[in-house]
């Protein structure tokens, strides 16, 4: 190699394979190559792309996935404490398939302590199901009659057979449902609510209760190319795999109760006042918050329409969403106003004595709406928060979230919560296997609009040290292991490290330029469908033109730390050519690119970035620095940049002589 002492401070890297070895003992060895099957620098191995799912991570041309339509008439006993329902549930085929029977969810089936999650997760863990036995009383599972219709003849309708296990149930249907065929039922059920039944439930609270419904209704399970009938149970970690469709619900309820539900309302004349129809007209035109019912209104019937039978019935629908849930209560307050330039009408629900806290909710959720709309217009016409027994859930349109004694901490869950629309709500992938392609995706969302909301403020969602203190405890899992077998931490897991993952690839592997369209392109290309994670791969990066199997292997396929040390540094003089060989090893299989700080002999610095591929000849490598300056300090990652574990060893410095002066040319400097 020829040096060129004209010329400012010039850095050469040089592959190990080129020198002589590291002077110093290693720390650990890798005996891959780039070129053997061991490399991290291998292809990832992914399904083999298809007229389904194409390489470039686009749904193909011959994409498909089913459709389900519901529509549901229900009513809320609030003395039984019990919701009792029918629907009418039409199942559109579109597979290439001709199904012979069909599976159904039946979520409320957890909440008995005989049920597999109740048995694995216990009845006490955030995950448990507290309360009396629950369960759903199927009361109707049939199929309708049809009138004649041209070239069709009237059809029978009658009970259908069906196999319950567990959460999940099989249908047997009368005659086999062809490709492109459509199948109608028809199910009967009630539940009752137990006082905390994960993700939904019942809270008396101000001396009445708020009730949260949601996983309330039989629901399709989905039928994919990928795995046919995805069957998973539900056990309480886990959460949901749905099918996209349309919605028109009815919900019957005492006349003096509120409703927030997933949808538009349809009859807003039944069940509101004149006044809080017209301050809804208010608040979709106004930036700033409406109150639509105030606490001081709660106790007067006024606010309330007259009803001689003392029931209302609340109808909603909606279209392209995967499922339904809503909120009731007696002493709601309400308050509401428009997000996105009236596109969307962000609301609050909630109980009076919550109102110093939540008042501001309604304002946290028009943050959540505009800011996430930068990846993707919010879609769907309104975005509710509900304070009510569980902490933080997400459904289309409607989220709950619970704490009611800290802003910051209700601007957080809030945001999570609302974040949530855009993953599962409109990119629709599996929760119950990768929870990360929910929850993952969320906490990226969610470390920089906290960024925007409060800046220079503490970030807890961007912080490495939290993973970093993970991956040392021994309990860390990978990333792709299904919800409900993460043992060691859910939130580190499915939420902290994935999330971590993705600001890592955004603001230092291939940066913001790059990420930004191609993160907006895969949210587009399967918005209200069904990817799986190498589609998600896939499309990343052919967005960003990068090959980066080597980073979703290690950070997400495996437990793999990341570990840089700067091993030693040698100064040589040859015929008068001085150089400085900075030995760097990567003492663990992650790897990584290098930032490195360099300091001379004359007091000036170096700052050297140094591409992944420095790693494809092995765990060593060694970087070349041109005298006549020499090096005589070393720091990887000054800026901490990357989650290291083990930053003892980041940083070297050459040992001074008697006279303090540093190491003479030939030294080894170790």
């Amino acid at each position: 190699m020829r040096f060129v002492s004209s010329l400012p401070l010039l850095v050469l890297a040089l592959p190990l394979s080129a020198q002589q070895p590291a002077p110093s003992p290693a720390l650990g060895s890798d005996s891959a190559t780039a070129h053997g099957d061991g490399s991290p620098f291998r292809r990832l191995e992914l399904p083999t792309p298809n007229t389904i799912r194409t390489g470039a991570g686009t749904p193909g041309p011959d994409y498909w996935q089913q459709r389900v339509d519901y529509v549901i008439r229900a009513s809320l006993d609030t003395v039984a404490q019990r919701v009792t329902g029918e629907e009418r549930i039409t199942y559109t085929n579109r597979s290439p398939d001709t199904l012979r029977y069909l599976w159904l969810q039946l979520d409320q089936n957890l909440f008995n302590s005989a049920s597999r999650g109740n048995r694995l997760f216990g009845r006490e863990s955030p995950s448990g199901t507290r309360g009396p036995e629950g369960g759903f009383t199927l009361t109707k599972v049939a199929e309708p009659g049809t009138t004649a219709a041209a070239g069709r003849p009237a059809r029978r309708g009658g009970p259908l057979e069906y196999l319950v296990n567990g959460t999940v149930m099989k249908l047997n249907l009368a005659r086999p449902l062809p490709p492109g065929g459509r199948q109608a039922l028809e199910i009967g059920w009630s539940f009752p609510f137990a006082p905390n039944s994960n993700r939904m439930g019942i809270e008396l609270i101000d001396g009445s209760y708020v009730y949260e419904v949601a996983q309330w209704y039989p629901r399709l399970a989905v039928y994919d190319d990928v795995r046919g009938w995805n069957t998973e149970q539900y056990l309480g970690q886990g959460e949901f795999y749905l099918e996209y469709g349309s919605f028109d619900v009815s919900l019957t309820v005492p006349a003096n109760m509120l409703v927030a539900a997933t949808g538009t309302l349809q009859n807003p004349t039944r069940v509101l006042t004149t006044a809080q129809r017209a301050r809804l007209g208010r608040a979709r035109v106004s930036d700033s918050t409406v109150v639509i019912r105030g606490k001081d209104e709660i106790a007067d019937p006024a606010s309330r329409p007259l009803s001689p039978s003392g029931t209302l019935t609340w109808r909603f629908t909606s279209d392209s969403v995967r499922d339904f849930a809503w909120a009731a209560a007696r002493h709601f307050v309400w308050d509401a106003a428009r997000a996105n330039g009236g596109k969307t009408l962000a609301m609050s629900f909630y109980p009076p004595s919550a109102d110093p806290i939540w008042n501001q909710s309604t304002q946290y959720v028009r943050f959540a709406v505009e800011n996430y709309s930068s990846w993707y217009t919010y879609p769907y016409p309104v975005a509710i928060n509900v304070n009510g027994t569980e902490g933080g859930m997400e459904y289309p349109m409607i989220v709950f979230c619970h704490n009611r004694t800290d802003p910051k901490a209700l601007f957080s869950v809030t945001d999570h919560e609302i974040g949530h629309t855009w993953f599962p709500m409109i990119v629709g992938s599996n929760e119950r296997l990768y929870g990360w392609m929910d929850e993952g995706f969320n906490t990226f969302m969610n470390h920089y609009n906290w960024d925007k909301k409060h800046p220079g403020e503490y970030n807890r969602r961007g912080d490495p040290a939290l993973y970093i203190s993970f991956a040392l405890s021994g309990k860390e899992e990978p990333i792709m292991t299904p919800a409900d077998r993460i043992r060691g931490s859910l939130s580190m897991t499915a939420y902290t490290k994935p999330g971590l993952g993705l600001m890592l690839l955004r603001d230092q592997l291939v940066g913001r330029e790059r990420f930004d369209p191609a993160f907006r392109e895969y949210i587009r290309r399967w918005a209200y469908k069904h990817p799986t994670p190498g589609d998600f791969f896939r499309s990343m990066e052919d967005g960003v033109g990068e090959d980066l199997s080597w980073f979703w292997r290690s950070w997400f396929y495996t437990t793999a730390r990341l570990d840089q040390e700067v091993d030693s540094v040698t100064v040589s003089d040859s015929a008068g050519m001085v150089a400085s060989r900075v030995y760097l090893r990567s003492a663990t299989p992650m790897p990584m690119p290098v930032e490195l700080d360099l300091r001379m002999n004359d007091g000036t610095t170096q700052h050297l970035s140094l591409p992944v591929e420095v790693w494809e000849g092995g765990s060593q490598y060694t970087v070349v620095v041109p005298g006549p300056k020499t090096v005589v300090g070393v720091t990887v990652d000054p800026k901490k940049l990357y989650p290291d574990v083990r930053r003892e060893n980041n940083r070297w410095d050459a040992p001074k002589t008697a006279s303090g002066a540093a190491p003479v040319p030939g030294s080894t400097g170790q």
